[in-house]
């Protein structure tokens, strides 16, 4: 009887075993997924880690760039006003040297006017002195006459105010100069006025 006893108990052992086996195996399955989504939480978690802290990487570039380009922007603007201003200071200089340059001219018509006129001719001689030393204090500058004589009609130089017939003289030649033409550097400040021959 106590081996029928014992051969129960084994059977009833084998039997609780065989009831908890199926158990277990149900247990180490729910534990696998749940491994495998604490495997991925913890992945999700550094790969988040590494795109934060790549975001931040890239927010410092950005704004170590767009610092850059503000900094840029205020040294050229202080560029461009630093060159106006030097441009202008130039400007200014180069008015009062050429101005200064022709005081002595406007004290000699000063001169010419509060003298006497007991000659003509020599006051036309007073003038004309004036007017040569006017002319070489604007050549100096850089001031040249247009010449017009015998010369081709060219737009970029004269304007034609007038046409006119002339038998002497080719088609498009200047045939009289009404007012003088002037260039600075070769640019022209102010063309010749004058007639053209049109036969």
């Amino acid at each position: 009887m106590k081996e029928m006893q014992q051969e129960i108990d084994e059977a009833e052992a084998e039997e609780a075993a065989a009831d908890e086996a199926p158990e277990t195996a149900e247990a180490a399955d729910a534990a696998a997924p749940e491994a495998d989504a604490e495997a991925e939480t913890t992945a999700s978690e550094e790969d988040a880690a590494a795109l934060k802290a790549q975001v931040e990487r890239l927010k410092a570039a950005l704004e170590e760039k767009d610092n850059r380009v503000k900094r840029l922007q205020a040294d050229f603007e202080n560029f461009r006003r630093r060159t106006s201003k030097e441009r202008e200071e130039l400007a200014n200089v180069v008015t009062q040297d050429l101005l200064k340059s022709m005081l002595p001219i406007l004290d000699n018509f000063d001169r010419a006017m509060a003298a006497e006129q007991k000659d003509n001719e020599s006051f036309q001689k007073g003038v004309e002195m004036i007017y040569t030393q006017l002319h070489e204090t604007l050549k100096n500058a850089g001031l040249e006459l247009i010449d017009t004589a015998g010369q081709k009609f060219d737009p970029n130089f004269h304007q034609a105010v007038m046409r006119v017939e002339n038998p002497d003289l080719e088609d498009d030649t200047i045939a009289q100069e009404l007012q003088k033409g002037y260039i600075v550097k070769g640019r022209v400040i102010r063309p010749s006025m004058v007639q053209v021959v049109s036969n």
